[in-house]
């Protein structure tokens, strides 16, 4: 039963973190958000190109993909599906903690990799930052608790969105390891999350270098295409 919960709860957060929704609301208008602004799907290209009220729900949707792929998904299969599969009936609480944390990380792991390479639009996705947020909503609030002011006062000091996202997922690397409690599986996990956040953000590293990175509050026409597509 292991190995098929294994399966199951990665393919089951994979296809949970894969929804577009940034790429939906915007089709909703009429509008392929791949060819405006940074070409990005998510939060804050949407709210650029669509509106804050766009943005903001596109932000909380894709939040939600990754707490409920911690909170929800993985008790649901452990002890709803995975039974019927394998003929073994075990409750999910009933495991160690220690186990249970495992295939938390695992369904955040697998809900972020859908939003990052969502199979619905050529494994082209967003960077991460709300459905991660969403993830540690669940598993570490504390610690998202401490990243979300770093991004707040990198946004307010610098007006870049993506100064925000990787001062942000730095901090959140960091109080991980140092919170209680300390686990070791949980911080090389984050750890690689983070990385994985700036290298999507990679694009918008060399912009601010050029200075030519937009910055927070200036929207986007949606009448005007991006040179970027998709990043």
């Amino acid at each position: 039963m292991p190995i098929l919960c294994h399966v199951l709860i990665a393919f089951g957060a994979y296809l949970l973190g894969s929804i577009p929704t940034g790429f939906l609301v915007a089709k909703a208008k009429g509008i392929d958000i791949r060819t405006m602004g940074s070409g990005n799907i998510g939060a804050t290209n949407a709210m650029r190109v669509l509106g804050k009220p766009a943005g903001i729900a596109v932000l909380l949707m894709d939040a939600l993909k990754g707490y409920a792929a911690c909170a929800f998904l993985v008790s649901f299969i452990f002890n709803g599906l995975a039974p019927h599969f394998s003929g073994l009936y075990q409750y999910f609480h009933d495991q160690p903690l220690e186990i249970q944390t495992r295939y938390y990380v695992m369904a955040g792991i697998f809900a972020v990799l859908g939003h990052n390479y969502t199979c619905w639009l050529k494994f082209k996705g967003g960077k991460g930052i709300a459905t991660t947020a969403g993830v540690y909503l669940a598993l570490a609030p504390w610690s998202l608790g401490i990243a979300f002011v770093v991004f707040i006062v990198a946004l307010l000091v610098t007006r870049y969105v993506s100064v925000g996202s990787i001062t942000g997922a730095i901090a959140l690397v960091a109080s991980v390891w140092i919170l209680p409690p300390h686990n070791i599986f949980l911080g090389v996990v984050t750890t690689a999350l983070a990385a994985l956040a700036i290298y999507k953000h990679k694009g918008n590293i060399q912009r601010l270098i050029a200075g030519t990175e937009n910055r927070f509050g200036k929207k986007t026409s949606a009448k005007t295409p991006t040179t970027e597509v998709a990043k």
